[in-house]
């Protein structure tokens, strides 16, 4: 029998080579003026983006140029509506990675309402969202968090009393998502290694979440044989064009996976950690992944969870490549393939942001777990920091 669930609504999604260019026809849908959402300057310093303003140029669309430098907080988002609400634009188009698709996404969600961001935030503000945005349009440059897929912008502030929070609505969804892996051949490593880990863990995450469904396991076995084959070329050589095309996949398959099924224990921590500490989101999730999941497996040996130990032997058999040995084989070799992953592509420590030993219990307290496969004390999430400190 086939459990009951739900599934959100998906972007009308264009996938490949050479897809930036079809995105001035792709405005012209909605108006003449767009809000231009980037980073700080790897995109407008390459040439898809000088190709991109001379196409605006000639299409006659007018547009403004917004900047999320970093993570997006309340601030930057509040005084991009108070900068840009005159402009009026017809569409924001977002092009960057996960902070910049974030930042683009919920500017959009903002400037019809004029009001500030943390009203809105989930567990933050107190007011709902009524969904109203301007159209909204993801182009991703990084293979990372699938926001060109999801409802929700992530928005924190970080320090004490911080907080990494989401604005969600089923509204917010990309109306379009443009994924051309082109964008992403220049990706340093550094970068690559984060968010392919960060994909890597949402896809994992997704396909073992207790609100998993048939569809989102298809989805993310599928999206983790890609990143099988991908991850540690596209880290090694940025130029690798089919590698880079397999990370650009499993990244938008696990935007997909992770609306539908949620996320377990490193999400859990990505969201208490990156409150109270300037790192990357990538760098939480891959420096946490592989001790979470040797956590997950412990806890479920103990309590005979027969149905997710098995559903960790299936991704132990995608990524041993091995046929015809035990359960157990599988699902130890693939906690120990993530622990050599997360060791190849050089994923830092916890020390390395400043987070020691005795920062460990406040993390604790308020690191928010919902969809993990297993229950985990705190004792064990713990355990899970001591690791990878």
């Amino acid at each position: 029998m086939v459990k009951t669930f739900r599934f959100a609504r998906l972007p009308l999604i264009y996938f490949g080579k050479g897809k930036i260019s079809e995105l001035p026809g792709l405005v012209k849908l909605y108006g003449t003026s767009i809000l231009l959402v980037t980073g700080r300057s790897s995109f407008m310093n390459s040439f898809h983006s000088k190709n991109l303003l001379s196409r605006l140029r000639d299409e006659g669309i007018r547009y403004e140029h917004a900047i999320i430098p970093i993570e997006p907080s309340p601030a930057l988002i509040d005084d991009a509506v108070s900068s840009f609400s005159t402009f009026k634009p017809d569409v924001v188009v977002a092009v960057g990675g996960g902070s910049v698709m974030d930042g683009g996404k919920a500017i959009s969600a903002m400037i019809p309402l004029a009001a500030p961001v943390t009203d809105f935030l989930e567990g933050v503000g107190n007011k709902e969202h009524p969904g109203t945005k301007l159209p909204f349009i993801a182009v991703p440059t990084t293979s990372g968090t699938g926001s060109e897929a999801t409802k929700n912008a992530v928005i924190a502030r970080t320090g004490k009393n911080g907080f990494k929070r989401s604005l969600r609505h089923d509204n917010f969804v990309p109306d379009i998502a443009v994924v051309d892996p082109e964008l992403t051949l220049d990706c340093p490593p550094e970068i690559t290694a984060a968010a392919g880990l960060d994909c890597f863990t949402q896809l994992t995450e997704a396909y073992l979440s207790d609100i998993s469904s048939p569809y989102t396991d298809a989805l993310a076995i599928e999206g983790l044989k890609a990143l099988k084959s991908s991850i540690e070329i596209s880290y090694r050589d940025g130029y690798n064009f089919e590698a880079r095309a397999g990370m650009s996949f499993a990244a938008l398959t696990s935007g997909i996976c992770l609306a539908n099924a949620g996320l377990g224990v490193v999400h859990g921590f990505a969201s208490s950690v990156g409150g109270l500490y300037n790192i990357p989101h990538g760098v939480i999730c891959g420096t946490l992944m592989a001790p979470s999941n040797a956590l997950n497996v412990k806890k479920l040996r103990k309590i005979s969870g027969d149905f997710f130990l098995r559903k960790y032997t299936t991704l132990g058999k995608i990524f041993l490549e091995k046929e015809g040995e035990t359960d157990d084989f599988y699902i130890d070799g693939f906690v120990r393939y993530v622990q050599k992953l997360t060791e190849d592509l050089k994923l830092p420590g916890l020390r390395n942001y400043g987070i020691h030993e005795q920062n460990i219990e406040e993390i604790c307290k308020i690191t928010e777990i919902k969809n993990n496969p297993v229950k985990l004390s705190a004792d064990d999430l713990t355990e899970i920091l001591k690791m990878r400190l």
